[in-house]
C-alpha cells in the first residue's frame, strides 16, 4: 500500500502594515444633503349643507385661526369651492382632516376636507 505524502501547509500571506501600525482602511465622510419633508396642504370644499358658521367654528378650533381669518377662509370656500386652511406635514395633514370630518359628521354636517401635497 503506497500511502501520500501530506501537502506541505500553506503560511498565511503577510499584510504590510501602515507606518502607524494600523492596517484600518479609512472611508471619508461625504455631507449627505436632506431635503426638508414634502408638505400638504389641508383644503375644506364647499357644499350647500354645511353652515357658514360651523365652517368658521371648526377652522378656528382645528386651525387656530382667529375669527376674523376663519372668516375670510370659509368666504373663499364658499365663493371659489375650496379653500386652504393650513400647510403641514403628511401626518399632521392627515390628522387634521380627520379632525376636521369626525367634528362634521358628529354634528351631522357633509363638510368636506381633503390634504393635498404641495408641489
Amino acid at each position: 500500500m503506497a500511502t501520500k505524502k501530506p501537502p506541505n501547509p500553506t503560511l498565511p500571506t503577510v499584510i504590510p502594515q501602515t507606518p502607524d501600525g494600523g492596517d484600518a482602511v479609512v472611508l471619508e465622510r461625504r455631507a449627505q444633503k436632506i431635503e426638508p419633508p414634502q408638505m400638504y396642504q389641508v383644503a375644506m370644499l364647499n357644499d350647500d349643507f354645511t353652515p357658514m358658521e360651523f365652517v368658521v367654528m371648526v377652522i378656528q378650533e382645528f386651525f387656530s385661526k382667529d375669527r376674523e381669518a376663519a372668516t375670510q377662509i370659509m368666504l373663499k370656500i364658499h365663493l371659489d369651492g375650496k379653500g386652504v386652511c393650513g400647510v403641514y406635514s403628511r401626518d399632521v395633514a392627515a390628522t387634521k382632516v380627520d379632525q376636521v370630518l369626525d367634528a362634521a359628521k358628529q354634528a351631522g354636517h357633509p363638510l368636506q376636507c381633503v390634504s393635498e401635497p404641495i408641489e
